[in-house]
């Protein structure tokens, strides 16, 4: 479950917005007042947003979807790509490549042709070529590893984008809308909440701020996780019932196949009686007529 409260929030200084004149006015069910010429955002309604948040990208990921964290403004990368990491996500950090939703297999051409050229390195296949030919070969490597590191073992679109800056990656937040990807985002003030379909009301500027979002996120998708192990593993009381069932059925086979058997045994020794009977009523009757 979320587990951070108002005065964390607070203190990390999710509160402030962007100046007044730079406001969306969408947000403003969102904006509890302004101060020096800055919005200040109700922290009631982020905790609101957030717990719902939490919840969706929770409950999705138990349901075994996937999520992508995207935050490429230079005091995200490092947050975005540690925590995605440490719930093993999938993460983009560098900078969004058009089409990186929308024209999907192009991609994973490019990621191919990064590992080809991997290979390449480490085969020793470098080593034969001319040096110009291995240093412009040696850049594409390290440009298309730059752009592709968080998504190379990505082999489907993700169910969920997560992202924490609005402006910043209009491109992909395009790209999931026509694809129909959820995205849950951070929403300063000066953006348009309506372009997410799940809001979190604040700064997304302030790299406490944006290690709180983003580590409850990784958080929820661990939950999730959690979850779904849950679910595939039945209780230890289930297992052992089960078990104690299983025997039991077993049990009850071989019984009846043992009274089964037994019956057959008493059967054919009564049916062999009868007839030894009956042979000798028979051999009587013949000793007698001949007398």
């Amino acid at each position: 479950m979320l587990s951070i409260n108002i005065k964390q929030l607070l203190e990390a200084g999710v509160h402030f917005g962007h100046q007044t004149d730079q406001w969306h006015p969408k947000m403003k069910q969102y904006i509890f007042s302004q101060r020096n010429g800055i919005h200040v955002i109700d922290l009631q309604k982020t905790m609101k947003k957030f717990k719902e948040a939490y919840e969706f990208v929770r409950d999705s990921v138990a349901k075994g979807n996937t999520i992508l964290f995207v935050g490429t403004k230079k005091q995200a990368q490092e947050i975005i790509k540690n925590e995605a990491t440490r719930c093993n996500a999938f993460f983009v950090k560098e900078r969004w490549l058009g089409g990186m939703l929308t024209n999907f297999k192009t991609i994973r051409k490019n990621i191919e042709r990064l590992r080809e050229l991997e290979t390449m390195e480490k085969d020793g296949r470098f080593e034969v070529l001319p040096n110009g030919e291995v240093k412009k070969l040696k850049k594409e490597k390290d440009a298309l590893g730059a752009v592709f590191e968080g998504i190379r073992e990505m082999e489907k679109l993700p169910d969920i984008i997560f992202m924490v800056d609005l402006k910043k990656e209009g491109i992909a937040i395009k790209e999931a809308k026509k694809l129909g990807i959820p995205v849950v985002a951070v929403v300063d003030t000066n953006c348009d909440p309506n372009l997410v379909t799940y809001c979190i009301p604040g700064n997304d500027d302030a790299i406490r701020g944006l290690n709180l979002f983003v580590n409850q996120i990784a958080e929820a998708v661990m939950e999730g996780r959690g979850l779904a192990k849950k679910e595939e593993v039945p209780p230890v009381e289930q297992q052992m019932e089960g078990a104690v069932q299983e025997e039991a059925v077993a049990q009850e086979k071989t019984v009846a196949q043992e009274e089964g058997t037994v019956q057959e045994k008493t059967v054919a020794q009564e049916e062999g009686t009868v007839a030894e009977g009956s042979g000798g009523e028979q051999d009587g009757g013949n000793t007698g007529g001949t007398e």
